[in-house]
């Protein structure tokens, strides 16, 4: 089996002085989990590299760079999906953690769960040896400006929907397993404890090695509506024709 990636950095708009960033934060991102793959690594293993890669870049709605909720910090959510299995983990709300992608992953590997939450992700990383960074260190003066003008009176909630968005990966491997991961900030000024499509198995992300994987990206509320990520699969399954995308038929 021909080992392949493939990467996205969000749906939402990209300003021009940001292309250029962004276009190098996904291409780095697609040739770090590339790697893992040529050297006959597991899917699992290369999309949460690429993953990784997006969140520690500050081009991103996720990790460094993740948009505020209406307090004006950073919470973040994520999941990873092993199609070889069904095995999946995920956290939502979480703040203070660089890489919420490992986080999931660890609660896939290392608990009998598939979502941790706020506190209780916490404390887990604590277990885990994942060490916690000062919130401040996930804002980029961007995302602060970003917060603030929609905090003004005037301000459009349409906005929202223009920061970048979630980031994610699928893979296939050598072997033939499939794997995704995605990861996000969420929806700017959001309220305290929002959490989105990204970390629910089967909105933000799905893997089956039967019929391949997803990583889902854009308004999560509507997405959750329909299970996406898993829609998505049950038409690939049906042999929809193309041109005819699930989420155009279920009006997401």
């Amino acid at each position: 089996m021909k080992p392949v990636i493939v990467v996205h950095g969000g749906a939402g708009r990209i300003f021009k002085d940001r292309e250029e960033g962004a276009r190098s934060g996904v291409t780095t991102a697609a040739l770090k989990g590339y790697s893992i793959l040529k050297q006959g690594g597991s899917a699992l293993d290369a999309v949460e590299e690429a993953v990784t890669s997006m969140e520690d870049d500050p081009h991103f709605n996720a990790g460094c760079g993740s948009v505020l909720n209406e307090k004006g910090e950073v919470e973040m959510d994520a999941i990873i999906m092993d199609g070889k299995n069904l095995a999946s983990g995920a956290v939502s709300a979480v703040k203070c953690i660089a890489n919420p992608i490992k986080l999931a992953r660890l609660v896939m590997e290392k608990t009998e769960h598939m979502l941790l939450t706020d506190h209780g992700a916490k404390l887990f990383a604590k277990a885990m040896g994942v060490p916690e960074i000062p919130g401040e260190k996930l804002i980029t003066e961007r995302s602060r400006e970003r917060w603030s003008k929609n905090l003004e009176p005037d301000s459009n909630p349409q906005e929202f929907k223009k920061d970048p968005g979630t980031v994610g990966a699928v893979a296939i491997d050598n072997e033939g397993n499939v794997a995704c991961a995605t990861s996000t900030g969420g929806l700017t000024n959001k309220l305290v404890g929002r959490v989105g499509d990204s970390a629910c198995i089967g909105s933000g992300g799905y893997a089956d090695n039967h019929v391949g994987a997803t990583s889902t990206t854009g308004h999560g509320e509507s997405m959750m509506k329909v299970v996406l990520a898993r829609l998505i699969l049950y038409h690939m399954e049906q042999g929809t024709p193309q041109g005819k995308p699930a989420c155009h038929q279920h009006r997401c």
